[in-house]
């Protein structure tokens, strides 16, 4: 670990005390008064003569008054923010509605505009749903709201086709499985609506692939909480009834990371897609 010099550090302190007085507008009278202190210690502080770092009170007090991080005065950060601004910036709570099409996802998207978006969804994406799919599912939480959803989802699907992002989609196989035999959350989802919406996906994956790529992974082998990585600018954690948004880049970065791991360890590509959901699209009619 390297040490500094005391006396370079106290330089770096005078410096950066003095910048942030000027940012502030504040003279050494008012930081004096602010702080508790006479003018001669913040005179003696801004001293380029005095190699000495007031004490940790005179410090504190410094960086409370003018709204920036201690350890910045000290250099030992390079941020002048207070740890809990920046942790405001970086990290952001958001209520989460029901369904996944509302306006703070959409804004997200168009925000990302021209970057690569990485989506693990809770099921199937919402919009690669067709309508039908959609009632069936949001109508008994959203009632007439229904159609809102539907028309958000349309929306979004609207919107990536001339956004020019490319869209990668990672979702557990057993998911497109359970849906297609009607199984578990998707247990009473009648068969029209099933064979629908796999000619649905049929059509989208032709129409739009290599733009939207969809990989399918063993989730026994892999997890993954429902995400969604905006290029380099933002990752999204879904929580159900929250999301639970970052935006610095080392996040960003283990998120990004986690993502690639499953589309490397996918067992079946995009490329493949298209062969399994006819496979699929049989399995419905036959049974």
């Amino acid at each position: 670990m390297k040490k500094t010099d005391k006396r370079d550090r106290a330089q770096r302190f005078r410096r950066r005390l003095a910048r942030a007085m000027a940012d502030q507008g504040l003279s050494q009278s008012a930081l004096a008064r602010s702080v508790g202190a006479d003018r001669s210690t913040i005179s003696q502080l801004l001293s380029a003569q005095d190699a000495r770092l007031p004490n940790a009170q005179i410090i504190g007090e410094c960086a409370a008054t003018l709204g920036i991080s201690a350890d910045w005065l000290l250099g030992l950060s390079e941020h002048p923010e207070p740890a809990a601004d920046i942790l405001a910036k970086s990290l952001a709570l958001t209520r989460a509605p029901r369904a996944l099409v509302d306006e703070q996802i959409f804004t997200w998207h168009k925000e990302a505009r021209g970057y690569k978006i990485r989506h693990v969804p809770a099921g199937l994406p919402d919009m690669l749903k067709t309508r039908d799919m959609l009632r069936w599912e949001y109508a008994p939480h959203l009632g007439r709201t229904t159609e809102q959803a539907i028309g958000a989802s349309e929306d979004r699907l609207t919107w990536m086709r001339g956004a020019r992002s490319d869209y990668e989609i990672a979702l557990p196989a057993h998911e497109i499985e359970s849906f297609a035999c009607a199984e578990g959350y998707y247990s009473g989802l009648p068969r029209a609506i099933r064979s629908d919406q796999i000619d649905y996906l049929l059509n989208l994956h032709e129409q739009l692939y290599p733009s939207l790529r969809i990989y399918l992974f063993d989730a026994r082998r892999l997890y993954s909480a429902p995400i969604t990585i905006f290029g380099p600018l933002l990752a999204v954690l879904y929580l159900g009834q929250n999301y639970v948004a970052f935006r610095d880049t080392e996040r960003i970065q283990a998120f990004t990371e986690h993502f690639d791991g499953l589309i490397r360890e996918a067992t079946t590509t995009s490329r493949d897609l298209r062969q399994l959901l006819l496979r699929l699209r049989t399995r419905i009619r036959q049974t």
